[in-house]
Order: C-alpha cells, then structure tokens, then sequence
C-alpha cells in the first residue's frame, strides 16, 4: 500500500517526498525550468543548496535549486539534460510527478558578503545556482555595495533566463555584462571566455566578496583573475557539483580528499578548494 505524503514524509532523507509538476519551461535546447507544488509538507531549500530530483521508475540526479522559497512559492529546479535521469524529468509534464528529497548541503553566505561588494560570476548552468543569490542581493539592494553580475555561455542560444538577465540589465543599481565563447548571426555582445569580464568589474577589493559556478575550469580560472583583482581567497565561494548519489554523506561517491560536498559543500570557500579542484574526477 502506497504512503500518504505526510506518511512518507516521515520515513526521513532518504524517502522522496511526491511533488506534481506545475509548470515546465524550455530555457535552451537541452535545459528546462521546472516548478514543482508539494503534495505534504513543502522543501524550503536555500540558495546554493540542493535536491535529489527522482524520476519515477528512472532514478535520481542532485539539482540544486534555482528559485527562492522563503514563501509559499514552488519548488524551481533548472535541469540540463546530460544523461537518462535528467533526460526524463525535463520531458515531465504539468501534473505528472517527481519525488524531492531535500534540501541538502549549505547555503551561499549572503550574510557574510553584506555590508561590501557583491560579484558574481556564472559560466552555463551555474548561473541556475547563483540566481537565488542574485534575486536576493537585488530584492535586499541597501544591503550592499557594488553589485556585479558577470555571465558567460558558450553561445547566445545557450544562455539562460535570458527575460530576467534583461530586466536585471535594465536596473540601475547593478552592473550586469554578458559574453559568449562563440557568437552567432544577430549577436552584438562580447565575445570571450567570462574571466575577460572580471578585469573591468565595478568593485573595491578590500570589501568585495564573489560567489562563482559553473564548469571547474571555469571556476579556477575566475577564482585567479578575481585574486588578480585583489581579492582574498576567503572572500571567494565556489560551488562544487561532482558526482553526488546520497546526498547525505553515506556513499562516499562525492568524496574529494578530505570532504564530502553534498554533507560539507556544494559551497566552499575558495581557499578550501583550490589545491583539491585540481584532482581529476575518477
């Protein structure tokens, strides 16, 4: 016999909890927006946090949430489609369901950086895991000095939110640029690899702090333009996404020398991660 929400919400982390799929919105070729309404008791995660997303019959795949949830507002995952798991939960349609387990891991240290300036830098999908901290920076402005938002894909079709990249634009008290590794017919930015943009940043080294995602490589390199810029390495968080089976620290398949990102991380502060973002992932 099947549980009740409520029921199966009390089995703990490892049960995932039933959501239906409100809405489903293609934001590239191979990437969807999904917002999710739960059927028992809701999963507030944080920004930088994650869930495991179980696609019934299929399997589960950490995604860290792209939305705020300090409301009553949906559940937002933003899902690439990499493999057989991801693959089926963006074909989910609205009123089909998904299993939540969540939220795991820590949270971006908003609190920390408030009072300086704010960078923030994205390559591809690590803008989905750095939007809940932009919204928030943005809806809590005075809390901060400068704010920058730095984004780069590698083409125009491949980047993401683009509507809401436009009004953040459209704001005078942030700065936002954008470029692309490759451009394509009818494209007018900049073109470059996203540490390009990190020279020009609007930002006072001494009280700056920057939040970056995507590929690791990425994230290496921005992490040594950003120390170019002055800034400390403590004052630098990454967010790290290997593999993550568990999400409680049990399987060991996110392990990475001494830590357990889906117990210690996905976010890290920079000067904890530098020497061991240089191990291959196996």
């Amino acid at each position: 016999m099947a549980c009740s929400p409520t029921e199966t919400a009390s089995l703990g982390a490892m049960t995932p909890l039933p959501h239906r799929v409100l809405t489903r919105t293609q934001e590239t070729r191979d990437t969807w927006t999904l917002e999710l309404e739960p059927l028992g008791d809701p999963v507030r995660p944080r920004g930088g946090q994650f869930d495991m997303l179980y696609a019934f019959g299929v399997g589960e795949v950490p995604i860290s949430t792209s939305g705020e949830h300090a409301g009553d507002g949906p559940l937002t995952h933003t899902v690439r489609e990499v493999g057989a798991v991801s693959s089926a939960l963006c074909a989910l349609e609205p009123g089909t369901l998904v299993g939540v387990r969540g939220p795991f891991g820590n949270e971006w240290p908003l609190d920390q950086a408030a009072g300086g300036d704010l960078v923030v830098v994205a390559g591809g999908i690590g803008l989905a895991p750095l939007r809940p901290a932009i919204r928030h920076a943005l809806a809590e402005r005075g809390d901060y000095g400068q704010v920058s938002v730095l984004l780069g894909a590698r083409t125009p079709g491949e980047l993401l939110f683009v509507g809401e990249v436009e009004a953040w634009r459209s704001r005078f008290d942030v700065e936002v640029d954008v470029t692309v590794d490759a451009a394509a017919p009818g494209w007018h930015g900049r073109v470059g690899l996203v540490t390009t943009l990190v020279p020009g940043a609007v930002l006072d080294p001494a009280n700056a702090s920057a939040f970056v995602c995507g590929p690791e490589i990425m994230m290496t390199f921005v992490v040594r333009a950003l120390i170019d810029r002055g800034l400390s390495l403590e004052r630098i968080w990454i967010s790290m996404e290997r593999n993550m089976r568990c999400g409680v620290g049990h399987c060991g398949h996110c392990q990475l020398g001494p830590t357990l990102i889906c117990r210690d991380g996905p976010v890290y502060r920079a000067d904890e991660m530098t020497k061991l973002m240089e191990v291959r992932e196996l």
